[in-house]
């Protein structure tokens, strides 16, 4: 394994010279380890986390797969989706945890199953085994071999390859709490929060926890210093729109080491035209964002190799591996 320094890493990656800088073998050979080739981040604890998201002015862009990044073939909150955007890209991934009827935590956006899967209903009218009889659908809505993974098995296979951000659906605060003790997972779990309250409640039960944290205003950046969560506890989610009005935002939480994201989940990836998009993405950054979160985030990983910056200590956690991916 090989840590690059970013300007390298990133020009290997998106010019195809990646197998050939690594490894000395036949084009079968390459063709065969290009499969298994991720790229992670090479966080290992809570430490490290931190520091990921701490705002330097010297960051490479991070980018985040909405839904874990959805392509052809690859459905919305999967396992396999995830491996295919790290294939591609470095990116940590936001997912969807929901209750079946046996309290079980699975991934799952919407509350019924009928956009995303072979079944009918509502998530929650179903236990485990029953969920399991269903197969998952890509975006255009075909029929995938993937079942529905359960947030345990989610978990246990991001560790040591990327960081997961749990949005908040159905499942109630103190069961994700026990969740991510149960797995001691704070290093490599990350937390989406829509009130300082919700924050101060994680902060207060597990030890060196992450936020994903609603700040669009200077309204919710003051509730959440009142509540005594630390700013280096937090990531910020400014909105999903590119506008000027967000240098305030930015500004302030800049000040304080916090990162800003943007969501291009609802606005910048529904445009029609790739050249577009890749323009849009790329002024997100140039705008202030430190973070990008996008239902096309192999996309973004190929719009951003020239906002790299020449030296940045954060180069240290993205790393070309050869971890194997499982079948």
């Amino acid at each position: 394994m090989k840590v690059f320094k970013i300007t390298k890493y990133y020009r290997a990656i998106f010019s195809g010279l990646v197998l050939p800088a690594l490894f000395s073998c036949s084009p079968n050979q390459a063709i065969s380890q290009q499969k298994t080739l991720l790229h992670t981040l090479n966080i290992k604890s809570t430490q490290d986390l931190h520091s990921f998201f701490k705002y330097t002015g010297q960051d490479i862009p991070i980018i985040s797969g909405h839904r874990g990044g959805t392509t052809k073939g690859y459905p919305e909150n999967c396992i396999a989706t995830f491996e295919n955007t790290l294939r591609h890209t470095p990116a940590f991934f936001e997912i969807d945890p929901r209750l079946t009827k046996d309290s079980v935590i699975v991934l799952m956006h919407d509350a019924t199953l009928e956009r995303t899967t072979t079944g009918t209903g509502k998530v929650s009218d179903y236990t485990w085994a029953e969920l399991q009889k269903f197969k998952l659908k890509d975006p255009a809505g075909n029929v995938t071999q993937y079942g529905i993974p359960t947030l345990d098995e989610v978990i246990k296979w991001s560790k040591g390859k990327t960081v997961i951000n749990l949005d908040k659906k159905d499942v109630p605060l103190v069961m994700t709490m026990k969740k991510l003790k149960e797995h001691n997972a704070a290093a490599h779990v990350m937390l989406t929060v829509h009130t300082a309250e919700q924050a101060k409640y994680y902060y207060d039960n597990i030890s060196g926890i992450m936020f994903s944290a609603f700040v669009k205003t200077k309204k919710e950046l003051e509730s959440y210093e009142k509540a005594g969560v630390p700013w280096s506890s937090i990531m910020a989610y400014v909105g999903p729109d590119n506008k000027p009005e967000n240098k305030e935002m930015y500004d302030l939480l800049h000040a304080r080491g916090v990162m800003c994201m943007i969501s291009a989940a609802p606005t910048y990836d529904k445009l029609p035209d790739p050249a577009a998009r890749k323009k849009a993405y790329q002024d997100i950054f140039k705008g202030g964002a430190d973070v990008l979160e996008s239902d096309l985030p192999v996309e973004v990983g190929t719009a951003i190799p020239s906002l790299m910056p020449q030296k940045s200590a954060k180069s240290k956690f993205f790393v070309i591996g050869s971890s194997k991916i499982k079948s």
